[in-house]
């Protein structure tokens, strides 16, 4: 069993995430299902869409197997986590690139790698029930999939508020950070799959769409962009503990919590991704310091900590902001030679792009 069911329906093809016992949660072999089933339907004439869902009732997909990711970098050898990656990075960016529609319902919990095969496809639906989230700095890890292109495009600083604080949005508010394009009531979701499967995508959605509930960035827009604008965490916190509303220490203490070395990572990742252009430079980006990141002891700790003693109390080396040095942020970024992930194009060299 992979953990995936495809099925068609009129024409339609259906990937359905089935692993509801681990919310869905990405295997290897899920990846590589999911990647053969797309290049196959591409040419299929007869599926004219393709429509991502998940089984179970909590969710689309929680992320990738981070047990797997806890037992490779704990043991010392990285084979299986890099080849799990590397498969699951070109499998991104073919939904990114993909020529039909793809339509992603992201209904219930999408978390980094539920991100990725979601929030790249052509058509992304949130349902009230939406919690859509990169929480990788609680866990030593930093935002990829293509998180951090996704998260450096949203308005403002609203982006770097997100990767670095891990904190789960609504449909509103996924809307608003560009990771969604419609609202569909979940009580509506088995009429629009059913239509479809009859009708093209716009038609379809017409039937469904309506406008979101309310939610909470827009109000806080002002706040974020002034606070997560600056050029290194100790000052974003140093911001936020200066406005002294309760949202502000709360979400300081928020970033106390995290992985300082993953938020100091995580940071220069979007600030650079900004500058990358291309969704496939900045996979290869993420591919590499997804690397790194299996030689820092706060992967092991953080997964340690929050998923499998649970005790929430990782011991993080080094334990402050203060204590991780430019030269420990750089060293996650050092290009990987023969090994590099190689999507983005040998001809496009450039340095800065402006989008």
């Amino acid at each position: 069993m992979s953990g995936v069911r495809f099925r068609r329906e009129g024409r339609t093809g259906h990937l359905v995430l089935d692993r509801p016992e681990a919310l869905n949660a990405l295997t290897h072999a899920m990846v590589r299902a999911v990647d053969a089933k797309l290049a196959a339907w591409e040419h299929d004439p007869g599926i004219a869409t393709v429509v991502l869902t998940g089984a179970g009732e909590r969710g689309l997909c929680a992320g990738g197997d981070i047990r797997a990711i806890h037992d490779a970098a704990r043991s010392g050898d990285a084979t299986a986590a890099t080849a799990f990656w590397r498969d699951e990075y070109r499998l991104d960016a073919r939904i990114a690139r993909y020529p039909k529609p793809y339509v992603a319902v992201m209904d219930g919990i999408v978390m980094g790698g539920g991100v990725g095969l979601s929030a790249h496809g052509s058509v992304r639906i949130v349902t009230e029930r939406s919690r859509i989230a990169m929480p990788e700095t609680g866990i030593g890890f930093v935002p990829d999939v293509g998180g951090t292109y996704l998260l450096a495009l949203a308005p403002g600083e609203l982006g770097t508020y997100l990767a670095l604080t891990g904190t789960p949005v609504g449909a509103a508010d996924a809307l608003l950070c560009g990771l969604a394009d419609h609202y569909v009531p979940s009580a509506s979701l088995g009429a629009l799959v059913a239509d479809l499967a009859e009708l093209p995508v716009g038609e379809a959605l017409a039937r469904h769409v309506q406008p979101p509930p309310p939610g909470e960035l827009a109000e806080r827009r002002d706040a974020v962009d002034a606070c997560f604008s600056a050029g290194t965490v100790e000052e974003i916190v140093r911001r936020l503990k200066a406005r002294g509303t309760p949202a502000d220490t709360e979400t300081a203490t928020t970033l106390l919590a995290n992985s300082p070395t993953a938020l100091k990572v995580t940071l220069a990742a979007l600030r650079r991704a900004r500058r990358l252009g291309p969704l496939e430079r900045v996979l290869d980006q993420e591919y590499r310091v997804s690397c790194a990141t299996l030689t820092s002891p706060d992967l092991v700790e953080g997964i340690r900590a929050g998923v499998i003693d649970k005790d929430r109390a990782p011991r993080w080396s080094p334990p402050t902001l203060g204590e991780v040095r430019d030269a420990d942020v750089e060293r996650f970024f050092t290009p990987l030679g023969e090994r590099e992930l190689g999507l983005a194009a040998p001809s496009d060299t450039s340095e800065e792009v402006v989008w």
